[in-house]
């Protein structure tokens, strides 16, 4: 039946008919499912799902804890600093995808190899909120002690 609701919510939409949010929770699930799946493979990362006005927001008290509102500005901001401190990228192992809705929370582990040789291991969830496929507002919790760590070791 949901195969049957996807197929036809195009239809519906145009129609003015109205779906349950059901109806969407499998599709941006499914986007962000799929970029995580592309991520552990190196054939991309979420990042690529941001919108460029997304409001991305590092919860916590670490030195690139805070708001970006903008995907620059969280690119060069947030996320520069932590792969400039890491030989390898972050592979993420997702433990739990929840959907509700265009939200979606996602429970993952991170790991990676730190140009000392070291392992950075962290544990995240992420509350994403999509848009036409695309990430448009964001709230990272993690283990801010191991991040840190890793951009006062390296």
């Amino acid at each position: 039946m949901r195969a049957d609701i996807r197929r036809l919510a195009p239809v519906a939409l145009a129609m003015g008919l109205c779906l349950p949010a059901a109806a969407f929770a499998h599709d941006a699930k499914t986007v962000v499912e799929n970029a995580f799946e592309a991520w552990r493979d190196g054939r991309g990362a979420v990042f690529d799902l941001l919108a460029d006005d997304v409001v991305w927001t590092v919860a916590g008290d670490s030195p690139v804890s805070g708001v970006y509102r903008s995907r620059q500005a969280f690119l060069d901001d947030a996320v520069a600093p932590i792969t400039a401190r890491l030989a390898t990228p972050i592979v993420p192992t997702v433990e739990r995808i929840v959907a509700e809705g265009n939200h979606v929370v996602v429970l993952w582990e991170g790991r990676a190899t730190t140009h000392a040789g070291g392992t950075y291991r962290n544990h995240y969830a992420w509350h994403l909120q999509l848009q036409d496929g695309r990430i448009v507002r964001a709230t990272a919790f993690l283990d801010t002690w191991a991040l840190a760590r890793l951009l006062e070791d390296g």
